[in-house]
């Protein structure tokens, strides 16, 4: 049975991806910086009749919590398939690139950044153990800075400052990781859940849940003959799926 840790899991995007693995029989790790929350969407999934999920506190902003997470996942198997970093945080709006108070752009790095290569580090090494390891990094359309310099796109005008730096960078560090490990059984890529309705937005987006997570779960479950260092966005590419970076 192939196992995923996915952050952010206890709620919306990352709930609904869960439950599209465990409905796949992948074994899923639900982690959430709150116990008692992921203790609730454990037992939610399981009055589903989805019983192969249990929780992992993890805040990724936190070192000390994401080294707890490892000692205790690595204490269950001593393999990891996938890794979801979905957790991440919009820093608000407005965000204007000049007065932008400095805190934000640290606050929204350190979750959707930093945490996510202090995720990778640290199960990386369950990771190799599988035979067909995947990582998702989950970025927004946003992230695509080609798009975000050409005034004739659709969002062109949408421009978070804090938001839009720290997805840029993700990708970028993605590019890096699918390349480190171009020559190893790794897929590593970027997925855009696209313009979704979430508390995240405001429920301001088009786009459901589910969909949003299939695409995501597509990513997570390549097999070997799938891509690897790719940005999917049906959004920005409703054609060939894959984003201009």
């Amino acid at each position: 049975m192939k196992t995923v840790l996915i952050t952010g899991a206890n709620r919306s995007i990352g709930f609904e991806t869960a439950r599209q693995l465990l409905q796949q029989g992948y074994y899923v790790y639900l982690g959430c910086r709150d116990g008692q929350k992921g203790q609730e969407a454990v037992k939610q999934l399981q009055s589903e009749g989805l019983k192969q999920v249990e929780p992992v506190e993890i805040d990724v902003d936190d070192p000390a919590s994401i080294k707890a997470a490892r000692y205790t996942l690595g204490q269950k198997t001593g393999v990891l398939d996938v890794l979801i970093n979905n957790a991440g945080i919009s820093g608000g709006s407005p965000q204007h690139g000049f007065d932008a108070d400095l805190s934000v752009f640290r606050g929204v790095f350190t979750t959707n950044f930093f945490g996510v290569i202090a995720m990778t580090q640290a199960f990386i090494d369950l990771l190799r153990q599988s035979p067909e390891p995947r990582i998702v990094n989950v970025t927004s359309g946003l992230g695509s800075l080609t798009l975000q310099n050409d005034p004739s796109w659709k969002h062109y005008t949408v421009k978070p400052a804090s938001y839009v730096a720290s997805k840029a960078a993700l990708n970028a560090y993605t590019i890096v990781m699918a390349y480190n490990l171009r020559d190893t059984r790794f897929k590593i890529n970027v997925v855009d859940p696209c313009y979704t309705a979430t508390d995240f937005n405001n429920h301001s987006g088009p786009g459901t849940v589910p969909d949003a997570a299939a695409r995501i779960v597509k990513a997570a479950t390549f097999d070997a003959a799938g891509p690897t260092g790719q940005f999917f966005s049906d959004d920005n590419a409703p054609e060939t799926g894959i984003s201009p970076w």
